[in-house]
């Protein structure tokens, strides 16, 4: 982060190290916000992971933009460093679902309104990539945000926002098992509204999530 400027950077607290980067939480010019790095992988050629770092902030950075504009719950953009692979975003309200779903103070019920947030960046045109427990926020007042964009894909295809279920599906079933049809009631939600300049209804993309999950079954 040599090009960071340290005095624009208040840091509170590390909040994640995960393969592809590591989040702290701080202020930027005041303002609650954290700073998402991407960390380098040893094993990958420098210049391909040059690349890569490159590209997935890239991404990210164009998603999140298009969602401001459009409201959609998402962090807001605050400043990106292509070059160097970070950017600093918004903080939002809550906590991850899984630590919510974990000490019990979510519960299935919650699922139907993660159903219709991921029907909501469909229909925008996006998929998100990696739509896991950790990935999905919610507030004290129940409402859902999404965050973690750098797997998402723009005007995204059919089979893009099947795998997007079945990313949630695998997830649910290894890591909480014990909520009884938690993506049956997520699809509920997924299908309780459509537009009509969506480009894939509802039924077409749960139609998809179904032949993924019997693939990735016939498979394993």
């Amino acid at each position: 982060m040599a090009g960071l400027c340290y005095q624009y950077w208040e840091e509170s607290e590390l909040i994640h190290v995960g393969a592809e980067a590591s989040v702290s939480s701080g202020l930027w010019l005041g303002i609650p916000a954290v700073l998402k790095s991407r960390r380098r992988r040893g094993y990958r050629h420098v210049e391909l992971d040059n690349r890569l770092t490159k590209s997935r902030i890239s991404v990210e950075a164009k998603v999140l933009s298009r969602l401001q504009i459009t409201e959609f719950s998402a962090p807001r953009l605050l400043q990106i460093n292509q070059e160097e692979g970070w950017m600093v975003l918004s903080l939002l309200e809550g906590n991850p679902i899984y630590q919510s779903l974990v000490d019990g103070t979510r519960e299935v019920d919650d699922m139907f309104e993660i159903g219709v947030k991921i029907r909501e960046l469909h229909e925008l045109g996006f998929s998100h990539g990696d739509l896991t427990t950790h990935n999905i926020m919610i507030d004290e007042n129940g409402k859902i945000s999404l965050l973690d964009f750098g797997l998402s894909r723009i005007s995204a295809e059919l089979e893009h926002m099947g795998q997007d279920l079945q990313v949630l599906n695998e997830c649910l079933s290894a890591s909480h098992s014990e909520l009884e049809n938690a993506m049956d009631v997520v699809l509920r939600g997924y299908s309780s509204f459509s537009s009509d300049e969506s480009l894939y209804s509802p039924d077409s993309v749960i139609s998809r999530f179904n032949q993924i999950r019997n693939r990735v079954r016939y498979l394993g």
